[in-house]
């Protein structure tokens, strides 16, 4: 496992002794008054034994790697894995078998701090985390990426736009005398400026400093990035895996073959679609795309996506205050195109078994059409228009796909 540090009397006192500690020390402060999260029995990941077995081996070794990249689909369990590292390499509590399991201790006082996101040595980077920005072009921009002023906010230090100077948390001691760590949730969004800023803590890191990088897209880090760091590939879940996952959160039996379809292996997006109520829209939108389908425009159609879409991101907004309107937005396209996307598996599964030549072309020329609205909506194009573009071409794709 990664070398300890230290760990001040302080930090291994019990809970109850919170309220007696100085107030003026960080960590030692009682946690606000927050809801911890649950935490289930069992392992903390489903179907992820190779991404697991990585980790642990690095943690075992007694030499981990200062930065990581945790890469693959959407909702698979990156950021999970980046807070489980981060809770095993922060809590002095944690033996060996809890490193081997891993799954660290869930009553211990770091753990305590972790769970209310108050441990001051844990530092997890966001987009959303620009609206608490203290600097005020970061607070009124969109959170469409990771800007580099709020990089230096939260990690690198510096002065940004506005003539401030941070300084800088990743380059100071740990406040609670042992490692520190840096999670950067979608770090993908990091610009080129953001990315070049943080190759220097790369390349010369502070001791007891670990960084994670959970990304999507790992092809859009900069090569000098990903050569400095370690990786651990994460896949999308099995039929098995996502049946313990529909177990330990108790999804009725009757939703479970569409949650699995449309997720693809991931328990994100099937606690998503679940959560939101998802499977309303395909029980409204297949039979207008089958319509569309036999030849019968509908000329609604892209109003009614956007509007579903558009009710998906006010009640995202509303359910969490932070969230900003442009990312719900993106989140809904995504979630209606997981729909159609679904739809059109199903499709060219049963054109390949019948040897469909044209009917997997015309599928195949839709597929595109639905990763170039996915693209569009990434680059700010308005919404309603992308909608309207994707079914004016939809039927288009008879001709296209018979033409390739």
């Amino acid at each position: 496992m990664a070398k300890r540090a230290t760990t001040p009397a302080a930090a291994k006192a019990p809970l109850k002794a919170a309220s007696r500690a100085p107030r003026g020390r960080v960590g030692d402060q009682p946690p606000p008054e927050r809801v911890r999260p649950v935490h289930h029995q069992g392992p903390v990941l489903f179907g992820q034994d190779a991404a697991v077995a990585t980790l642990v081996a690095a943690m075992r070794s007694g030499h981990m790697h200062h930065a990581w990249i945790l890469s693959g689909p959407a909702g698979v369990g990156k950021c999970t894995a980046a807070l489980e590292c981060a809770r095993l390499l922060l809590d002095a509590e944690a033996g060996e078998e809890d490193v081997a399991a891993f799954r660290a201790p869930r009553e211990s006082r770091v753990a305590e701090l972790i769970d209310v996101a108050a441990h001051p040595d844990l530092h997890v980077i966001s987009k959303e985390r620009a609206e608490d920005s203290s600097i005020r072009e970061v607070r009124e921009r969109k959170q469409t990426n990771i800007p580099l002023d709020l990089l230096r906010e939260l990690m690198l230090g510096g002065t940004v736009a506005d003539g401030k100077n941070f300084e800088s948390p990743v380059w100071k001691g740990a406040y609670l005398g042992h490692h520190k760590v840096f999670v950067i949730d979608e770090a993908d969004l990091l610009d080129q400026y953001g990315q070049n800023a943080l190759l220097k803590t790369l390349e010369e890191p502070p001791p007891g400093t670990y960084i994670f990088l959970v990304t999507t897209q790992e092809e859009r880090l900069l090569p000098t990035i990903r050569s400095r760091c370690q990786r651990a590939v994460f896949r999308a879940l099995d039929a098995t895996s996502m049946g313990a996952w529909y177990e330990r959160h108790a999804i009725p039996l009757d939703e479970r073959a569409w949650l699995s379809s449309f997720s693809e292996g991931s328990p994100g997006m099937a606690q998503l679609a679940h959560t939101q109520g998802l499977r309303a829209w395909s029980d409204e939108l297949m039979p207008r795309f089958d319509a569309l389908d036999a030849g019968r425009f509908d000329a609604a159609l892209a109003d009614r996506l956007g509007e579903l879409v558009g009710e998906f991101a006010e009640k995202l907004v509303k359910e969490n205050p932070k969230a900003s309107k442009e990312s719900a937005n993106r989140l809904g396209t995504r979630c209606a195109l997981l729909i159609i996307a679904s739809r059109l598996r199903m499709q060219m599964s049963a054109a390949a078994q019948r040897a469909d030549a044209e009917t997997l072309a015309i599928a195949a020329h839709r597929v595109g059409l639905l990763a170039r609205l996915e693209s569009e909506i990434r680059a700010n194009v308005n919404m309603k228009h992308a909608f309207a573009n994707l079914i004016a071409q939809w039927s288009s794709g008879s001709s296209a796909g018979s033409a390739a």
